[in-house]
């Protein structure tokens, strides 16, 4: 399959919005817009026929403006509302799934964010439940079936705390005393330590972009190379306990250096003491095994999102990294600055994709931006 002639059929109405966009500046620079392949024709057909880059930057808003007659907030992640209105029976619309968005859009921060509150619904009735059977009567069918089941789970809810540590909360703000509690509960079902995606990501790094000083940073590795991917995996699955609160002293914040090893030293603690004195088998299955997935899938994927390194600028967001066109608004908004800087373009399949690649290649045509070099590996 050529990903230059392919449109996934799931997209989402604004991100065909975006590639019709895409497409026909580039269309105008080499043979005029529709000139005419087989992927410009459907791609036509499929999109809403706006006639410029500001009437599409203007509906992309407005189905993200609660005051608008278009508005569409988002309920959940597979399937996009106007489809689920379209196939629900009536009443089960009218009376059931309609009522629910008027009252999740009154209970969350940002309401495009019904899928939050669906979300984190979803993993208390759950997740929560399952980790409290297993502990009372443990089996194990059901501890395999419930790792199974929090591995699925993973990815959306680190997309939830993502949103959350950097909005300080998902939920309105009657509703702060949730907003605080619930992590303390889900992130350890999810394999995630109090507070250390906080800590690392938010305080750490963000600030160092992937730079010299960044624990998680790829420039020193040879991105190419099976052996330092799997030596950057191993490093912050069994040094992060120790460097990040390090990382903190050495940058003279001493104060979150001593929460961040505290919150996970915390968690650790906890995990044994279950394990210890409570019931061994369902801590495995419940706390270790998520935590260990988890782990290893965060530098993973981060791997693959910074597998490129820019020699010239490596500390630069955009040159430095894939560009995900998948951020509607933004990347119309953006086009002028994608036009200008040479960037690393990947399909909305995601940076996952990027990972077997370099390892694939056998370094035949390479681009030197996944190698490491002097240039971006001096502190």
């Amino acid at each position: 399959m050529d990903p230059a002639t392919f449109i996934d059929p799931n997209l989402t109405p604004q991100d065909l919005l975006v590639l019709k966009d895409l497409l026909r500046d580039d269309q105008t620079r080499e043979v005029g817009f529709l000139g005419i392949s087989p992927f410009s024709a459907r791609l036509a057909a499929q999109a809403d026929r706006l006639d410029d880059t500001d009437a599409i930057i203007h509906r992309l808003q407005s189905v993200n403006n609660p005051q608008d007659a278009e508005f569409e907030p988002t309920v959940f992640v597979t399937w996009d509302t106007p489809v689920v209105h379209a196939n629900l029976p009536p009443l089960v619309d009218r009376w059931l799934f309609r009522p629910y968005i008027r009252w999740a859009r009154r209970l969350v921060r940002v309401e495009t964010d019904v899928v939050m509150l669906t979300h984190l619904l979803l993993y208390l009735t759950t997740s929560v439940p399952s980790a409290l059977w297993l502990y009372g009567r443990f089996s194990w069918v059901h501890g395999v079936l419930h790792a199974l089941m929090q591995g699925w789970y993973v990815g959306t809810y680190t997309l939830m705390m993502h949103q959350h540590i950097h909005m300080g909360g998902i939920l309105c703000r009657q509703l702060a005393w949730l907003d605080a509690l619930f992590p303390y509960i889900t992130n350890p079902l999810m394999g995630h330590t109090w507070n250390s995606y906080y800590y690392h990501h938010v305080k750490h790094h963000h600030v160092e972009g992937n730079g010299p000083d960044d624990l998680s940073s790829t420039i020193r590795y040879q991105r190419d190379e099976l052996r330092d991917f799997l030596c950057y995996v191993a490093r912050f699955v069994f040094l992060v306990w120790f460097e990040l609160p390090l990382y903190f002293f050495r940058k003279g914040h001493y104060l979150q250096g001593c929460k961040a090893g505290a919150w996970e030293l915390a968690s650790y603690a906890s995990i044994y003491a279950l394990f210890r004195w409570g019931n061994a088998r369902a801590t495995v299955f419940v706390f270790i095994v998520p935590l260990v997935l988890l782990r290893m899938g965060l530098m993973i994927g981060n791997w693959g999102q910074h597998a490129f390194v820019d020699e010239i600028d490596p500390n630069s967001d955009f040159r430095s990294s894939i560009t995900l066109i998948d951020v509607p608004v933004g990347s119309p908004k953006e086009k002028k600055t994608f036009i200008q800087i040479p960037l690393t373009i990947s399909t909305p399949a995601g940076t996952g994709a990027t990972i077997p690649w370099p390892f694939s290649s056998r370094k035949t045509g390479m681009p030197p931006s996944t190698r490491s070099s002097s240039a971006t590996s001096t502190t």
